[in-house]
């Protein structure tokens, strides 16, 4: 009888390098009733990936021997497991860079063991209840240079493809279906993310940031997807004057 509820448990790699955190971990999460596989080091992490069966990944960053993000590169180009980056990095430009090799959510130390596990509950609910849709809509989707194509879940700028992420094409495919309307961070949060979201909209806010550098002239001076400050963000039927 206890194999079995053993077997039931959501199994963690969890790839840390700092013993004080290991240990709070191991701990916690246990208690919590995850069953937990620890590597200590970038290739340890790939060596065990190989060789066990893992829902979820928590990543810290600054690994020894193999970087984190080379790690979550590795993992996610052959498997769509949830990754959870767990890193003292905070600065936005390192959430980007997270979200654009593949991470699915990230938590920055110092963390609280509850957030954590909110953050992991949430992810694997979303890939559970993440189904396509069985009708293809077949839906095109045109504003200036843009082009997006819900069918196929293809996007276009000026002719030419651009890849996007499942969050960015649904961020996009909502501020398209709403031109020249202020989307608030509320709604938008609501529509991509769904109840199971976590945390601030700074999450929000860097998958917007994203998207600009992959659809604006200039993302810097953005004129198809603009700021209303304190608000939220509107997707412009004409360039702003």
């Amino acid at each position: 009888m206890p194999k079995n509820k053993e077997e039931k448990k959501i199994h963690l790699l969890v790839v840390e390098d700092e013993e004080s955190f290991i240990d709070a971990l191991e701990i916690g999460l246990d208690r919590e009733g995850f069953k937990v596989t620890i590597a200590r080091n970038g290739q340890e992490a790939l060596d065990k990936f190989e060789e066990g069966k893992f829902d979820a990944i928590l990543l810290d960053l600054m690994l020894p021997k193999v970087s984190g993000l080379d790690v979550c590169r590795t993992i996610r180009a052959k498997s769509d497991i949830p990754i959870i980056i767990v890193s003292a990095k905070s600065e936005e430009v390192d959430m980007v860079l997270m979200l654009e090799i593949g991470a699915d959510d990230y938590v920055t130390k110092p963390y609280r063991l509850r957030e954590l596990v909110a953050r992991i509950r949430a992810v694997l609910r979303r890939r559970e209840t993440y189904t396509p849709s069985e009708e293809p809509s077949t839906e095109i989707m045109e504003f200036g240079p843009i082009l997006l194509d819900i069918d196929s879940r293809r996007c276009y700028v000026s002719g030419e493809e651009i890849k996007l992420r499942k969050k960015e094409f649904a961020l996009l495919r909502n501020l398209l279906e709403n031109p020249g309307r202020v989307m608030t961070r509320e709604v938008l949060i609501d529509r991509v993310w769904g109840d199971d979201y976590v945390g601030d909209t700074k999450t929000l806010d860097v998958h917007i940031k994203r998207l600009r550098t992959l659809i604006e002239f200039d993302p810097k001076n953005p004129i198809h997807i603009t700021t209303i400050r304190g608000v939220g963000y509107r997707f412009e039927l004409t360039k702003p004057e």
